[in-house]
């Protein structure tokens, strides 16, 4: 009788900067542009064995009711930028950025992340994203926005340019002979044809460490999820709980094969908080303490506005939901779009919840906005982790967590070991570039890695 083989779990760590996510006024959090908060925690998460690093993206900063949102993101430096000086400070960590494929040129971004890979011996990842946001595209020379459906047409262009461009240069295309110099042979001009683009020139660089960066993906949508299966090696998921998971998992698994692709050749990778205690009560109160503290009472209101679309200053925050409808007609916040498309009924939905739950405004608030979260003593969040990933409802996660720069200290230091004794997690690298950590195949060359996912 066999028995199905135990999966290692991935884990990657995201760097969230100011946000609701994160508890910016705790006196232990540091500042988000300081080059020592990211250095602190690339170096925890590779002291973790964690496959990569992750950076979002700052285009333009969210306006609510006329100001600049007071828990936005706030001068977050560029993502390749600190990408390629976290690469001079870690040896093996994985380096993920997000950058924007509806704003950005193939050419450049092309260039950019063939040279982090470069730079770091193969261990860049792209995460691409799109906007449909003109209130984003203010800030670029085209302006304006792309209809949903153009919006993936232009991203599945961009790869497939870049992609091009990095297969450009054969493999010993490079010839470094002391007598006759250095030279590139048999580079021919790159084509590049599509609705938007026509280029036409040998690329600048030879193939990287890892022929290509590693894809991600972040899209939940039926076009983002098609986009993902044909192009992404990993995708960025915000389905949380096992159900969910499960049902995300076995549909993008499900749509490989019509791209030629095996299950292995992407992976699954949801966001999701921690909070550890010396006990499950302690863990649990610990939770509800930090939730209280990233959902404050502006927060609340704010986070309500956004689907009412009205100034609801006036309301208590700990008092019942507004009695009035949403209008529907305004956006009284720029750069984050609506809950949903409907916001009646998200209003719908939102008061029979709190009834049900006698909830208040801000009880509501922490109760939609709260992201998968893992709680409990180390060994419980260990058993947590490893049991969604066995039971098909992600390959590993991307850890979000409270505290910047130290807050994924305690997990390293508690939660690793736990997944390194149920001989789910490595105990060392066992290669030195992402795709091997991640148990991807080179692109070029299909046995490298093929053996590094345990089976």
């Amino acid at each position: 009788m066999s028995t199905k083989p135990r999966k290692q779990v991935h884990l990657a760590a995201h760097f969230p900067g100011v946000n609701n996510t994160t508890v910016w006024a705790d006196p232990a959090s540091k500042s988000q542009v300081d080059f020592a908060s990211f250095e602190h925690l690339a170096r925890t998460a590779e002291r973790g064995l964690f496959d990569f690093f992750f950076l979002a993206e700052g285009l333009r900063l969210r306006e609510h009711r006329g100001r600049i949102h007071d828990l936005d993101v706030v001068g977050r430096p560029d993502t390749l930028t600190v990408l390629n000086a976290v690469a001079a400070v870690t040896e093996k960590l994985g380096l993920a950025g997000t950058i924007n494929s509806t704003y950005n040129e193939p050419f450049e971004l092309a260039k950019q992340f063939a040279s982090l890979d470069h730079l770091s011996g193969g261990r860049a990842a792209w995460n691409v994203v799109t906007s449909s946001d003109a209130f984003t595209g203010e800030n670029f020379r085209r302006g304006g926005y792309l209809e949903h459906s153009d919006r993936y047409r232009r991203a599945a262009e961009v790869v497939e340019a870049t992609k091009t461009l990095w297969d450009s240069w054969p493999a010993d295309a490079l010839v470094i002979d002391r007598e006759r110099g250095v030279f590139a042979d048999d580079v021919p001009a790159t084509a590049v044809r599509s609705s938007q683009f026509d280029l036409e020139a040998p690329f600048v660089l030879p193939r990287s460490p890892q022929g290509h960066p590693v894809l991600l993906q972040a899209g939940d949508s039926e076009e983002g999820r098609e986009f993902g299966a044909k192009a992404a090696d990993a995708i960025f998921t915000v389905h949380g709980t096992l159900e969910a998971g499960q049902a995300f998992y076995a549909d993008i698994k499900g749509r490989l094969a019509k791209y030629g692709r095996s299950h292995d050749e992407l992976l699954v990778f949801p966001a999701a908080t921690f909070v550890l205690g010396d006990s499950e009560a302690e863990a649990h109160e610990r939770a509800r303490h930090i939730r209280y503290q990233q959902v404050s009472p502006q927060t609340a209101l704010a986070f309500l506005e956004q689907v009412w679309g009205r100034d609801l200053s006036g309301y208590d925050p700990d008092g019942p939901l507004p009695d009035l409808e949403p209008d529907t007609t305004t956006e009284i916040t720029r750069g984050r779009v609506r809950h949903a498309k409907d916001p009646l009924a998200v209003a719908k939905a939102w008061r029979e919840r709190a009834e049900a739950g006698n909830l208040s405004i801000r009880e509501l608030i922490i109760e939609v906005t709260t992201r998968q979260q893992f709680i409990g003593t180390p060994v419980q969040v260990a058993e947590q982790i490893d049991h969604y990933v066995q039971s098909d409802a992600a390959d590993g996660f991307i850890l979000v967590p409270h505290l910047t720069p130290a807050g994924l200290d305690e997990f390293v230091d508690r939660v690793v070991p736990e997944l390194q004794e149920r001989g789910s997690f490595r105990t060392e690298y066992q290669g030195t570039t992402l795709r091997d950590h991640l148990g991807l195949r080179h692109p070029h060359h299909p046995t490298v890695a093929e053996g590094a996912r345990a089976s």
